[in-house]
């Protein structure tokens, strides 16, 4: 078998990247400006500059409700636990719960990506204080930092719905597609209209109040998706749909890299 590329590609330069040894860096100068004429502000929606500040402001209280694992993503790990997977990717990563779970599936390599350097502190801390090793990189979903063709096992879970436009929201999975292997598989979730706390009133572009410590509010984009809607982004990606279903609220889909 023939060593995989390192996942990480520098066509950003070297300040988009560190381990869970170094300090944090800020964005390469031109992934931030991709980012920035990715961004939008139609129908009141915030740009993802705005999302990734609102991650920052809220990540250490954020982090400390989520301490476990989503049953899905276990079964879904352990599912794939049998098959030679070398390289993990938790795409959307925050405190790093997932990349944990990625660990200790003895893969050679996690690689724990978010938008928020806040909540990436916030996995670094994690993988110190329980002994798992993650190579963490700011960056944006929708233009990631990897080698194509280089992750064999991904979990994109509760990130899709808080990019702000369909054009974003499709260029991520476009991503998530060029950099899986051929024979690798991942998990997508998204918020879905049959969760408990979407309003039929509101739009399926909303906001979710966030109460830190104090009582103070911030406001947290979504994007709810009806679940045919979520099946058709999926369709006309360049994933290719094994099955997805409906749990506890979300829209879960296990994608493959087409062949």
């Amino acid at each position: 078998m023939q060593p995989k590329p390192r996942s990480i590609d520098r066509r950003f330069g070297t300040n988009d990247f560190c381990t869970a040894d170094e300090e944090f860096r800020p964005m390469g100068d031109d992934q931030a400006d991709a980012t920035r004429r990715a961004g939008t502000k139609s129908c009141g929606q915030p740009t993802r500059a705005t999302v990734r500040d609102t991650y920052d402001r809220i990540a250490t209280h954020f982090a400390a409700t989520r301490e476990y694992a989503w049953p899905e993503v276990e079964t879904f790990v352990d599912e794939t636990a049998g098959e030679t997977h070398t390289v993990g990717l938790d795409l959307g990563c925050g405190n790093c719960r997932h990349a944990e779970l990625l660990y200790g599936a003895d893969l050679e390599t996690v690689v724990g990506v978010d938008v928020s350097r806040g909540l990436l502190e916030t996995g670094r801390e994690r993988g110190r204080e329980r002994s798992f090793a993650v190579e963490l990189c700011q960056a944006d979903a929708t233009t990631l930092p990897l080698t194509e063709d280089s992750i064999d096992l991904a979990v994109y879970v509760a990130t899709l719905h808080h990019l702000p436009s369909e054009t974003a929201r499709r260029a991520s999975l476009d991503e998530l597609a060029r950099v899986l292997d051929p024979d690798g598989r991942a998990l997508v979730s998204a918020w879905s209209t049959a969760h408990d706390r979407f309003d039929a009133t509101e739009s399926f572009d909303t906001t979710i109040e966030w109460t830190l410590p104090g009582s103070e509010t911030v406001d947290r984009f979504y994007h709810i998706y009806a679940p045919e809607d979520f099946e058709r982004d999926l369709e006309a990606s360049d994933l290719a749909l094994l099955e997805w279903e409906l749990s506890s609220g979300n829209c879960y889909a296990t994608v493959v890299s087409p062949e």
